[in-house]
Parts: C-alpha cells; sequence; structure tokens
C-alpha cells in the first residue's frame, strides 16, 4: 500500500443509499427512529437491531492512518456520480439511473466514478424521524419576521425531506503546553481633578504586570470535526450539541432507507482544524493558570501525543427548496432537533416594516408638536 488514502475532490461528497430487503416479502426496511428497529414499508414487519455499548467503539491510530498502515479491513470504496450545480458526489443503487441532488435539489442522470475511504467507526442513529424534522423546520421558518410567505407555505405542503448520515472525525489526543506570560493585578491610584472649576478626587484603575511562566496539560476526548463541505461550516455547527455517548459502533443497516456520505476532508486536514479547537481550549487554561485579574500569554509550546481517532457519522435531516430561482437548503439535528438553515427574506415584509416604522416616527412627532 502506498500513501495514504485519498479523500474525494474538495469540493465533492460521496452519497450513498443503503438498501436492506425484508425477510418476508421481500421490500426494503427502513430504519424507524421511533424504536430503534428496521421495519417493512410494505409489509410492517420489523427486524431489531442489537445495541451495543458505546464503549465499543475502537479508537485507531492517527500515526499509522496517515502512513496508510490501517489494515484493509478498515476501508472500503463506493461508486458515485457528480452532481452538475454544486460538485457533490452522489450514489447510486443499481436501479436507480436519476434523482436530485440532496444538498442543491438539481436533478442528476447515474454515472460512474470511484471512492477508497475509511470506513465509519460509530454511528449516531436517528432521533427525529422525517414528520418531527418537518414541524421543527415549519415552526423555525415561522419564527422568522421576514422570511416570504411562499417559502413557508412551499415547506409546509410536506415535501419529503432527506434524511443523510454526515461525515466527522472524532480525535483523542494528550497534551501538554509549556507557556510565558504575564499576570496583571489591578490597584487603584488617587488623582485630583477639576470638576466645573471645584476640585475633586478620582480612584483610577492600573495594572502591575509580572512575568510568569507553567506549565497546564489536558487531555481531549471526542474532538469533533465536520468531514463534510457539502453544507456551510456555520450550519453545521450550528445543529451542536452531538449527544456522542449515543454513538453505537456501525451497522449498515442503521441506514436503512437514509443515505450515507463519504468524507471529503481528509484525515490529516480534520485533525489541523482539531488542533485549532484544542488551541482554543488550551489558551484557556493558560490564562486560569497564568491567574490574577488580567492575563497576558507571550509563548506557547504544546506538545501532542497519544492520538487516536474514529470516523462517525451523525444524523441530518435535509431539505432544498427552489424558490423564485434561488435554492435555500435548511439542515435538522436527526438526534435534538435543532434546526439552521439559509435565511430567507421578503422584500415586501421589509418594506411593509419600513413604512409602518415611518408612520409610527411621524406619528409620534405630529402628536409631539401639539402638546
Amino acid at each position: 500500500m502506498s500513501g495514504p488514502p485519498p479523500a474525494p475532490q474538495p469540493d465533492s461528497a460521496a452519497v450513498q443509499t443503503h438498501r436492506f430487503p425484508c425477510d418476508q416479502c421481500g421490500a426494503d426496511y427502513r430504519f424507524d427512529p421511533a424504536d430503534g428497529s428496521l421495519t417493512c414499508a410494505h409489509c410492517g414487519h420489523q427486524d431489531q437491531l442489537t445495541q451495543t455499548a458505546p464503549s465499543a467503539l475502537q479508537e485507531l491510530d492517527f500515526s499509522a492512518a496517515v502512513a496508510a498502515q490501517l489494515p484493509d479491513a478498515e476501508m472500503e470504496t463506493t461508486r458515485v456520480t457528480t452532481c452538475p450545480n454544486c460538485a457533490a458526489q452522489v450514489a447510486f443503487d443499481p436501479v436507480t439511473h436519476a434523482r436530485e441532488c440532496p444538498f442543491c435539489a438539481t436533478p442528476v442522470v447515474a454515472d460512474t466514478g470511484e471512492n477508497r475511504h475509511i470506513k465509519p467507526k460509530g454511528v449516531l442513529p436517528f432521533h427525529q424521524d422525517e414528520r418531527a424534522a418537518q414541524k421543527a423546520m415549519t415552526d423555525w421558518l415561522g419564527s422568522l419576521w421576514f422570511a416570504p410567505n411562499g417559502l413557508q407555505e412551499y415547506a409546509r405542503k410536506g415535501r419529503k425531506m432527506d434524511g443523510i448520515y454526515v461525515p466527522f472525525w472524532t480525535f483523542d489526543a494528550q497534551t501538554q503546553t509549556q507557556y510565558q506570560g504575564q499576570r496583571g493585578t489591578i490597584y487603584y491610584e488617587e488623582q485630583r481633578v477639576k470638576v466645573d472649576g471645584k476640585d475633586q478626587i478620582r480612584r483610577v484603575s492600573k495594572t502591575r504586570w509580572r512575568h510568569v511562566s507553567g506549565r497546564v496539560q489536558r487531555f481531549f476526548d471526542d474532538v469533533l470535526v465536520l468531514a463534510s463541505q457539502s453544507l456551510p461550516k456555520r450550519n453545521t455547527e450550528g445543529l451542536e450539541p452531538w449527544d456522542l455517548s449515543q454513538l453505537q459502533p456501525y451497522q449498515p443497516q442503521y441506514l436503512a432507507g437514509f443515505r450515507a456520505e463519504a468524507y471529503v476532508v481528509d484525515l490529516e486536514s480534520g485533525f489541523k482544524n482539531a488542533r485549532e479547537k484544542m488551541d482554543r481550549v488550551i489558551q484557556r487554561d493558560v490564562r486560569f493558570d497564568i491567574g490574577g485579574d488580567r492575563q497576558r500569554i507571550d509563548q506557547m509550546q504544546t506538545q501532542v501525543s497519544d492520538i487516536t481517532f474514529k470516523h462517525v457519522l451523525l444524523p441530518v435531516w435535509m431539505a432544498a427548496y427552489k424558490y423564485r430561482g434561488k435554492t435555500y437548503r435548511f439542515v435538522i439535528n436527526g438526534q435534538s432537533g435543532r434546526v439552521q438553515g439559509e435565511r430567507p427574506y421578503s422584500a415586501a415584509k421589509i418594506a411593509l416594516a419600513v413604512a409602518l416604522a415611518l408612520l409610527i416616527v411621524a406619528g409620534a412627532a405630529y402628536f409631539g408638536g401639539q402638546l
């Protein structure tokens, strides 16, 4: 094996649909978030999934993965096609030849292509079903003052939403940080000033700085990093927090009836993003260790060891609506129901609000002049 497994092109993502035939009628099973079972959409037959304690999830060695020394059992290959509009790569099952891209609602025709990547190690099953996700989205749209009524009505019609497992990395690491900085202690001095020609005494705060140095250490557990570029980062980060204690060891049955996106942020890039998160926490630790009333950090040197990782899939409901020539995308946390999206604005509503505000101001000025 030569070189680490490449991620797909940085502006693409692989999305795969998983299907499992019913034992009784052969129709498709679908994972049911209500009771955690596989349920046949045709005959209603159920097949229970065996859930395992989250502690059974195995961490993988980061250095071994970067050196392309992971066992073949940790790798998989999917077949994908590229969306002509947003460049997302959408996977097709053998009997499907066309569908809409789940990321931008553009029609996509089947093609061929391959993506080899690290297998998921854990999955957070859907807890919110599609009906609950629809309600969460319409409630969120209803709370936006300037959202177009047409878009709200379009969303309320109950168009089918896509349940997608979005890829993330989690990283564990031990850190030790040597720092040099300054501890500031606030003290007060009295100063004589003149106010309206009279002498007054005022207390003025000043800071006395003293150089300090020290060491802090912290173990980071499950630092979460988005491994997708198909959705705006601000939206996916807005879906947090996730309860990762509910992660289950990966079983493809959890994906029955849903789609799963492959990562496009490779492992090393993911760890760079994780380091940025770690550094922000370490800075807070250093400031706390410096103490005093104010702190300055002059220098930090961090050693990172025992780095491990997991590739995990987290559940997201998604809708992409084209309204008056513009695409609006909404994402819902499939565990908690939290909603994020591209905020739509109605020019008519904004103009009406401005006109009403001007009328109120004019009315207040008129009645104020009559007093």
